[in-house]
């Protein structure tokens, strides 16, 4: 029994359950196209199915990125102990568990219509297909705000059978979103990825990485207001909007000095940025 508690916690460990932050960072942004599809008044079966899904596929994406760098992470820090890269668990194991959570996911969304089932494979190429960007596109964060927006052309999808161009909209913003987050991410491993030859855009970026940051959270928020406003959603909306820029703020004081834990901490914190859109989002339509 101890083997086998033992073994499940390596799996556990595998696909980041105990990190639950990129979880929060693919749902704010479904759950906000959830609700603004169906006008503020999701039916639970579609909350239900988009939470575990995201839950699912976040996991099985981690142990597709695990597996893409087994051979990198142990040249890293913060990843030399994870369990494929130290060796506790093997390759096999970690494309078996990204196969049947990835497969799990996909049961999950029969009963919706063909149009999502469709966005649902371009979602899974997309997740598998991200830790190979970052052998030579040199700001892989865009493609991985892709992997990480895809709920929201799919939350559309689901509640509507279509993909209006809102949330073409809303996954741009997703994008630099991404871009402004991870980078932070990637600041705290960026000596690192310099000796093994990863692509960043921590990298990328150089000197200028805090006044991309910056300026991919501006993007951001502007596109999502823009979008928002066009939908209808006024000062609650707007309300959300101004908190998760005042979020952003703080996340400039973290990362001004680029040091690796603030970084760390401020890319952590985006949670509160998601989470203050999405309640915008929820109250402008509750007191309507």
């Amino acid at each position: 029994m101890n083997q086998v508690t033992e073994r499940l916690n390596l799996y556990f460990k595998l696909i980041r359950l105990d990190k639950p932050i990129g979880i929060l960072l693919l749902l704010w942004p479904t759950l906000t196209a959830l609700w603004i599809a169906a006008d503020g008044k999701p039916s639970w079966q579609h909350l239900l199915i988009f939470c575990l899904g995201t839950t699912l596929m976040r996991s099985a994406g981690c142990a597709i990125n695990d597996y893409a760098d087994r051979d990198f992470d142990k040249h890293v820090k913060r990843t030399a102990e994870r369990p494929l890269t130290s060796g506790k668990i093997r390759a096999w194991e970690a494309l078996m568990v990204a196969g049947v959570l990835a497969l799990i996911s996909f049961l999950l969304i029969l009963p919706f219509n063909t149009l999502t089932k469709q966005l649902s494979v371009l979602a899974l190429i997309v997740a598998g297909s991200y830790p190979y960007f970052k052998r030579f596109f040199a700001i892989p964060q865009a493609y991985l705000g892709i992997a990480f927006g895809f709920g929201i052309p799919m939350g559309f999808a689901a509640v509507t059978n279509a993909i209006p161009s809102q949330a073409w909209w809303l996954l741009i913003a997703n994008v630099f979103w991404a871009i402004a987050y991870d980078t932070e991410y990637a600041m705290v491993d960026r000596d690192d990825d310099l000796k093994i030859g990863i692509k960043t855009s921590a990298i990328t970026f150089g000197q200028w990485d805090v006044f991309a940051i910056m300026a991919s959270y501006t993007v951001t928020l502007t596109v999502i207001l823009w979008s928002g406003w066009d939908l209808g959603l006024r000062w609650p909306f707007v309300a959300g909007i101004l908190v998760a820029a005042a979020i952003a703020i703080y996340h400039y004081q973290l990362i001004k000095s680029r040091d690796r834990d603030l970084c760390f901490a401020a890319f952590r914190h985006n949670n509160w940025l998601g989470a203050a859109i999405f309640a915008g989002v929820v109250l402008d339509y509750a007191v309507r």
